[in-house]
């Protein structure tokens, strides 16, 4: 348990008639990155709801930095930070004023420092004068991670951080999340983008129709996709044709 940044046992939820997860289980180490794939529509945006307190499970359990999410959701609160798919950003303020704002809100001493020292880490401090509305997109996607470190939450929640974001943002991004752990900050990722998971993930779980149907390293993954039979050299899978096989199989069944 000490180990883990979130449990999850047996999690299911429905919207009326629509049973959208059926009974999920898995587990994030601490300090680790654990990206959750799937189509649009397997449930990711329910699952990161349901683990930010922001929506009940029907049944089943799961625990954030060792609180139960439906008996102690201020305590998980208090614990996590949450960057949705659109970067949650005051265009009007400059992007120092929106880390102070920030920092102010979480009762923190000494705001101005707290904001300086993440534009520094974030690669702001040039921009930290201009109003947000004047960002790339991969600048306010970077201005929004560093809001949800204000505080230095244990755990990071990212659903879909780099959605709509042109190449060099994405690469941006990337390098922002391979930081947070690599200081120790758990990381949460749910993501459309395979290589975005092959980039980053310790841990890999593909959501489908509802259920965990894969979860394990990259390397575990890639024993799951038949190898190819080459003469010469065997052919290394990608992500994207081990997720597609793996969902191909479960449709047959």
């Amino acid at each position: 348990m000490q180990n883990d940044s979130i449990q999850v046992k047996g999690l299911q939820k429905s919207y009326k008639k629509l049973h959208v997860l059926k009974g999920v289980d898995f587990e994030v180490k601490k300090g680790s990155v654990f990206a959750l794939l799937g189509s649009n529509g397997a449930g990711k945006t329910t699952m990161i709801k349901i683990l930010t307190t922001l929506l009940k499970q029907d049944s089943g359990t799961a625990t954030v930095n060792g609180f139960d999410v439906a008996a102690k959701p201020e305590d998980v609160r208090q614990s996590i930070s949450l960057t949705g798919q659109f970067a949650a950003v005051d265009e009007i303020l400059t992007g120092r004023e929106n880390l102070i704002m920030i920092a102010r809100l979480r009762h923190l001493k000494n705001p101005r420092q707290i904001a300086d020292d993440l534009l520094n880490r974030f690669g702001l401090t040039d921009a930290a004068g201009r109003r947000v509305s004047t960002y790339s997109g991969g600048m306010r996607r970077r201005l929004d991670i560093a809001m949800s470190l204000v505080g230095k939450p244990q755990l990071i929640f990212l659903d879909e951080p780099t959605t709509g974001l042109d190449p060099e943002g994405r690469i941006e991004v990337w390098k922002t999340i391979k930081e947070l752990a690599d200081n120790g900050t758990t990381v949460f990722l749910t993501t459309q983008y395979l290589e975005e998971a092959e980039q980053l993930a310790d841990r890999i779980a593909i959501l489908h129709e509802g259920k965990i149907i894969a979860n394990g390293t990259l390397a575990d993954l890639k024993k799951l996709f038949p190898p190819a039979k080459v003469e010469y050299v065997e052919k290394q899978p990608t992500l994207e044709e081990i997720f597609l096989a793996i969902i191909g199989k479960k449709e047959e069944k």
